[in-house]
């Protein structure tokens, strides 16, 4: 009784104020607003998209706005089964990326032709151009559900094509053109589906997960189902039927109704394959995990074959190579009329089984009553294919643990399946990736690459990492003995990429031209008489970072690794000015090769386009900025990244801020660091294990590792396998080293795997309970990025605060 009657004659006065001071510092926050200067450079349109015609002859170029308010992003918002959704439209939650206005250029005459008959109030998306190039169908939301529209090229006008609203519940584009452009296949809100079901106010009981002694291992996933309840929603609000939309808008029924999430037809017109979800539903993975139902549809929507009944992967291996087994993948061939191509793990999908051959292709033609046939064998896991005729194709393979990738050619006629390796290399290694070879759509609608008119050449687009920097090049591909020859590349002071070619026979391409002070545009060239004609005329949108001087820096870590950053210096800077306070901001990025890991990926000659995290801001504020520092992580050999992840931040770090005193424009005692997402747990990091900062800025992290147990980022062991690697990494675990000022700023529905709000809140809580300086910021509803213009302000007006609190008034 001693210790319960001494609770009791502690001082109930003592007892109050303990409690009003534990309450001090949450205080009512309004939504702030940064400087002037850096206020003046966020409401910024986005550079337009752009969408080109499959026949390469008109440009679509769509209007993107700035910034969404926080009333649209406050939007009413359901997360069931690892999909957000609005109740409201049906569709998917906080998806801003739509398009306000359009235009269309004639790429042959560089006309440019208004749109009209757009929605006044334009929200659209899911663009996406009939095969003969026509038409182009989008949709618009609004406050009731999303509808089809179609842009009619022949009088380009624009027009809601029906009534019926829109299921855009999951991912992918709820319309899909036929292979003749006659009409749509859209996937639509059943007409009799009636209100949504309402959770019981008393549970009929608990929810119940059990093992039966088969290991489960999965990632850290958010916005799982979590009860009945939750699994009647998911049903409600994904279930969807098919409907056949002609180009004048009639309407008819397409199949039986079903959780549609993907549907596709095959080149000739006669078939489609759908794809449904199906129950059970899973509590523990996503829904692109859930059970599935792959079936081919004539094209009056009967079903004609099942082709994979897929069961629940709730039980895939882990590791990065490790996939589901049985079938995934299915497409369709585009040099056959209707074939179907699929691939079947021969590991059992376990990257750690030892097997010669990991992956194997089948094929299986209509009617759909054969047998499957095999085809290609992969070593490695595959990862994609391209179709060029019906004796030419390549296919891909990567092994993570190895980073190797590898391109083959083969000729599916040949019954063998004897392949040619192409290009073989490491993911890692920048410098000698040759490209992606350049595709173009068929008359189907779907994809092969692009040949000459003599079908003896193939073309490859690259982005041309140096050690200059990236210069983006064209390259032929000569298919008879496999070599390249070079037909164009971006030169200085210009950082061009090309974006799509034209005609391989008289050298047309499109590009995306921008360099140090002129703005992105886009460009008609020729590669053969090297002409040149400019298709956009966009303005330069910060005529204030006019001057402001950048620098790409190289500069040696202590083990000799090459390193690189990109440096801003307010406008007018001079070096006898004196040293500046310097914000770095950095993401860490794992290795197996040290040489790989040193090169160089960025180019002087682009454009400083701010993003709304972008660190940029503060050049405006007097600071230097280095964005984009390297941080490397190597493990050589059987060493892993991870192994000496602290000490290789710590190198890293120590090199960014001597390059950068040696240069005299960093003040060594007014470096502050940042990050977003791992870049966050990174700055937590170096706060807890250097005294390199005089202080943090750490956006959207996760700083214990015990919370993601089965792996995070690129770290394939678990918690129970080395316990060690996950501590060492955690600032969680060391938030009593943590003696400088670090803000952590979070969004309050983040849905990032692994970065679960409560990861800011504990860690705060562990900084608080050791009296570090800190303040913990919570978004209201926003995600890993943030959208809400007030969001976005308020987060650039804390960071202010912050580094002029903490960083330039420290002498």
């Amino acid at each position: 009784m001693k210790k319960l009657s001494s609770i009791f004659a502690f001082p109930l006065s003592l007892f109050f104020l303990l409690i009003s001071l534990s309450g001090i510092s949450q205080q009512p926050q309004t939504y702030q607003s940064p400087p002037k200067a850096i206020q003046d450079l966020i409401d910024i349109p986005q550079t337009p998209r752009v969408y080109l015609s499959p026949q390469k002859s008109w440009m679509a170029l769509v209007e993107m706005p700035s910034m969404p308010s926080i009333e649209e992003v406050s939007q009413p918002e359901l997360r069931i089964g690892g999909l957000r959704i609005n109740p409201r439209t049906n569709g998917p939650s906080r998806d801003f990326s739509y398009g306000v206005g359009m235009k269309l250029i004639n790429l042959e005459s560089q006309e440019e032709f208004l749109v009209s008959g757009l929605p006044s109030d334009a929200h659209m998306g899911n663009f996406t151009w009939s095969p003969n190039g026509k038409y182009l169908a989008f949709t618009q939301t609004d406050a009731q559900g999303i509808y089809a529209w179609m842009l009619d090229l022949s009088n380009r006008r624009a027009s809601q094509l029906m009534e019926v609203p829109l299921n855009g519940a999951i991912r992918g584009t709820p319309l899909k053109w036929s292979a003749d452009s006659e009409y749509l296949i859209c996937r639509t809100i059943p007409d009799t589906r009636g209100e949504a079901p309402q959770a019981p106010a008393v549970p009929s009981g608990p929810v119940v997960s059990e093992n039966a002694g088969k290991a489960a291992p999965n990632r850290t996933y958010q916005d799982l189902l979590k009860s009945p309840a939750d699994e009647a929603l998911f049903q409600y609000y994904t279930h969807s039927q098919l409907m056949q939309v002609s180009l004048t808008g009639e309407t008819t029924p397409f199949g039986d109704a079903g959780m549609v999430a993907y549907m596709d037809p095959s080149p000739n017109g006669a078939y489609w394959m759908v794809e449904r979800i199906e129950k059970p539903f899973s509590y523990l993975v996503p829904y692109y995990r859930f059970a599935q139902e792959v079936e081919i549809w004539d094209n009056t929507g009967k079903r004609v074959q099942s082709l994979a009944s897929i069961p629940v992967a709730e039980d895939i291996p882990k590791g990065f190579g490790a996939v589901r087994k049985g079938p995934r993948s299915h497409e369709w061939r585009p040099d056959k009329p209707a074939t179907v191509f699929w691939v079947e793990a021969q590991d059992q999908g376990d990257p750690r089984r030892d097997e010669e051959i990991r992956d194997r292709m089948y094929y299986l033609d209509a009617p759909f009553v054969r047998g499957k046939s095999p085809g290609v064998e992969f070593e490695l896991r595959y990862s994609g294919m391209d179709w060029v005729k019906e004796d030419l194709a390549f296919s891909y393979e990567y092994w993570f643990k190895t980073r190797q990738r590898i391109v083959n050619e083969f000729s599916p006629k040949d019954p063998e399946y004897l392949t040619d390796v192409v290009f073989k290399r490491s993911t890692e290694d920048r410098y000698n990736d040759p490209g992606r070879f350049v595709d173009k759509r068929l008359p189907s609608g779907h994809s092969s690459l692009l040949m000459d008119a003599n079908e003896n050449h193939l073309y490859l687009i690259g982005q041309g990492a140096s050690p200059e920097g990236s210069k983006p090049f064209i390259d032929q591909y000569n298919i008879s003995d496999g070599k390249t020859q070079r037909l164009w590349q971006s030169e200085s002071p210009f950082y061009e990429y090309p974006i799509a070619i034209i005609d391989p026979d008289q050298g047309s391409f499109v590009t995306r031209r921008e360099s140090s002070e002129e703005p992105p545009n886009y460009f008609l060239r020729n590669w053969k008489n090297e002409e040149l004609k400019q298709l956009t005329q966009f303005p330069n949108p910060y005529p204030s970072l006019a001057s402001v001087e950048k620098q790409e820096l190289s500069y040696l870590r202590e083990d000799s690794l090459q390193l690189t950053g990109t440096l801003y210096t307010p406008p007018g800077y001079k070096l006898e000015e004196g040293p500046l306070p310097t914000f770095i901001w950095a993401y860490p990025r794992e290795f197996k090769s040290a040489s790989h890991a040193g090169q160089r990926t960025d180019s002087p000659h682009r454009f400083p386009r701010l993003s709304w995290g972008s660190p940029i801001f503060w050049v405006m504020r007097g600071y230097a900025v280095l964005n984009n520092a390297s941080m490397p992580v190597v493990g050589e050999g059987k060493a892993e990244p991870n192994d000496t992840f602290i000490d290789q931040l710590v190198m890293n770090a120590e090199a960014a801020i001597d390059k950068l005193v040696e240069m005299g424009i960093g003040d060594r005692n007014r470096m502050a660091l940042g990050g977003h997402s791992y870049g966050a747990f990174m700055t937590a990091n170096l706060l807890a294990h250097s005294d390199l900062f005089a202080a943090g800025i750490a956006r959207s992290g996760a700083y214990n590792r015990s919370l993601t147990p089965f792996g995070f980022q690129r770290e394939e062991r678990t918690f129970w396998e080395s316990p060690e690697i996950y501590f060492q990494m955690s600032p969680f675990m060391h938030a009593e080293k943590v003696n400088e000022p670090i803000l952590l700023i979070h969004g309050q529905a983040d849905n990032n795997s692994g970065t679960f709000p409560m990861q800011s809140e504990r860690f705060y809580n562990a900084l608080k309970g050791h009296g570090a300086t800190t303040r913990l910021v919570m978004l209201p509803y926003e995600s890993h990025g943030y959208r809400a213009r007030e969001s976005i302000l308020h987060m650039l007006w804390e960071m202010d605060q912050w580094l002029e609190r903490y960083v330039n008034q420290k002498q």
